[in-house]
This record gives structure tokens, sequence and C-alpha cells, in this order.
């Protein structure tokens, strides 16, 4: 079967694989990749300002097709005026944290492919809270705003599933 979308969406927890998940995605459909995180990040983990960052998001989103990977929470309502699907990753936080743990050892001293050159891969406190905790306060929100939005949802609890989703459609 043909692969139906030209924008989806990618949503998970962090070390969830949404930017892995999007470039196979990307791949295998012949779909412009988009990371948020290149987006909002310059080097040095500096963050653009909202209105610069929105600036880009807008151009990317006019565009006829894209991956787009990330949660950007405030955004969300807006990427989704524009996604046809939306695939969540709905990994534990424990299996998070631990490929998390895997990248920052892989990645130690060097940029890794979805981010911004020069923002070296790090694992600091605050992230790895944000990821221990986003079960609770962030998950419910970014389904529900997808459910509401009327987008297709796709969500998977395990990376097999994902990816035995990816290819049931043919390849272009």
């Amino acid at each position: 079967m043909k692969f139906p979308y030209q924008r989806v969406l990618v949503l998970g927890n962090g070390g969830a694989g949404k930017s892995t998940f999007a470039r196979a995605m990307g791949e295998r459909f012949s779909l412009p990749v988009v990371h948020l995180d290149r987006i909002w990040w310059l080097p040095g983990w500096v963050n653009r300002s909202r209105e610069e960052f929105d600036a880009l998001l807008a151009r990317e989103l006019d565009t006829p097709a894209w991956v787009m990977d990330g949660n950007y929470e405030r955004t969300l309502s807006w990427r989704l005026c524009y996604a046809e699907a939306a695939v969540f990753l709905d990994l534990s936080a424990e299996e998070c944290l631990k490929s998390v743990r895997a990248r920052a050892e892989e990645y130690r001293g060097r940029t890794r492919p979805d981010m911004t050159e020069g923002c070296e891969e790090r694992l600091d406190d605050e992230f790895k809270t944000w990821i221990e905790t986003y079960a609770d306060e962030t998950r419910g929100k970014v389904l529900r705003a997808v459910q509401a939005s009327g987008v297709p949802l796709f969500v998977f609890p395990s990376r097999g599933e994902a990816w035995a989703w990816l290819e049931s459609f043919e390849a272009q």
C-alpha cells in the first residue's frame, strides 16, 4: 500500500526515537525531514527567540511535504492545522532514559545529526526530569490536542510496532 500522507508529525517523550523514526520515514517515502530542535537551538545551546522560531517554523509548515519531529507543545495546535497525520511513540520513561543515556555516550563531545551544529550532546538533570515526568505532565495534553484536531493519530507503545507500521507501506 502507498503511504497516504505528505505532512506527518512525530511526537513522544525525549529519547523515544522521534528523530530516528522521522529520518527513516523521510528516506522511505522521499519526504523532507524537519527537526524542530534544529530550528529552536543555536550553537552552544542558545535558544532562538519565539518570534524567530515561529517565523522559521511557518516557512517549514508552508512547504507541501515534510516529516516533522519534536514536541514543542506551544506550537502543537498550529502544526496540527497543517499535518495530515501524527505518530506518537509511546515508550516508557525507563526505555527513553536508557536511550538518552546511550545517545549521550555515542555522541559524547559531538553534535548528533538531528541537532544544530555546535550543540554537543549532553544529558542534564533538567532533561532527565522532563523525561521522567512526561507521562504525567505532557503525554495526555499532547494526545488530547491531536485527537481534538481530527488529524489521524497512530500511537505505538514500542519501537517494533512503529517500525512494522512504517514498513507496511511501499517505499517510494
